[in-house]
């Protein structure tokens, strides 16, 4: 698969009995390819995928997949507490149609090197589907070095892509110098994306696109194609927003965008529980702030 651009990490929406509400899914994923977005990411963090059953994983994949009806790719990100559920995961995405994978550290035990290597490559060889790793120490406590990528590289075809959030842009360059061009890297910080861009990032698994995909694709494609002023005062518009991906409550703070712009809710499943009082109140004027000062965009010019 073509591993670049903007591919949002969904958000799962549940209707009022917390159930997954598959055809708001769907139209939500149709209307984030309709704005420019290259590929769908289902299952991460944001999508919050540690409150799915494994039956419920499947299901929004397979779902999806019929929904969008190839129009773009869809990734299935692989998270478990074991590595034969990620397997398990990994295989039936693959059943599901999914074209490729996103590849995350086990839940809670945070390994040494060589039981994160195994479980990565375990998980790379249950398919031959295209994979990307993705490296966020901040949120899993795992730190995939650049020398250790660079490992999973060599010895793994199937691995074409990292997702790089580690907020430091520096590992981008460090992992092309390690590796040169052999994966594609992809951002994973919304706030970061300008400077990773900058430093050779190719794409994007971003988390404000749910709600404001335009903005995200504008954004990405000026600062791809070096057009410096207008990223610059597309980014300054956005990074109120943007910085709302990097504190522990994004997921209820992006679902609570998705709900102001009109696409979405802010429910969220326990133990998360939605923004209330002074917290909500702050997060929502700041959303608040930013539509009012919303920029006129349309597809056309987004995808310039």
């Amino acid at each position: 698969m073509n591993w670049t651009g903007v591919m949002p990490a969904m958000t799962t929406c549940f209707d009022q009995d917390f159930k997954v509400d598959h055809g708001f899914i769907g139209k939500h994923a149709n209307w984030l390819l309709d704005s420019g977005c290259t590929g769908l990411v289902l299952l991460g963090s944001l999508g919050e995928a540690a409150t799915l059953t494994f039956d419920e994983k499947i299901a929004i994949l397979t779902r999806t997949v019929a929904s969008v009806k190839g129009r773009a790719p869809v990734v299935a990100a692989v998270s478990a507490l074991s590595t034969q559920e990620a397997i398990d995961i990994a295989k039936a995405a693959a059943d599901a149609g999914c074209a490729g994978l996103m590849i995350l550290p086990p839940y809670v035990y945070r390994g040494d090197w060589r039981e994160m290597k195994a479980h990565v490559s375990s998980v790379l060889l249950s398919t031959s589907l295209p994979s990307m790793l993705y490296n966020n120490p901040v949120a899993y406590g795992t730190d995939f070095l650049p020398e250790q990528i660079q490992e999973l590289a060599t010895e793994h075809d199937n691995l074409q892509a990292v997702k790089e959030s580690t907020t430091d842009v520096r590992r981008v360059t460090a992992i092309r110098a390690l590796i040169g061009d052999r994966l594609r890297i992809f951002e994973g910080v919304d706030d970061a994306i300008v400077e990773g861009i900058a430093a050779g990032a190719v794409g994007w698994i971003a988390g404000l696109v749910n709600a404001l995909p335009l903005e995200s694709v504008a954004l990405f494609n000026a600062a791809t194609a070096g057009r410096d002023q207008e990223a610059f005062a597309l980014y300054r518009w956005f990074l109120p927003l943007l910085r709302m991906d990097t504190v522990p409550k994004f997921i209820q703070l992006i679902k609570l965008v998705q709900q102001e712009v009109g696409m979405g809710s802010a429910r969220v499943r326990m133990p998360r529980m939605e923004l209330a009082g002074a917290e909500f109140n702050e997060a929502r004027a700041t959303i608040q702030r930013a539509l009012k000062t919303r920029p006129a965009l349309s597809a056309a010019v987004a995808n310039q």
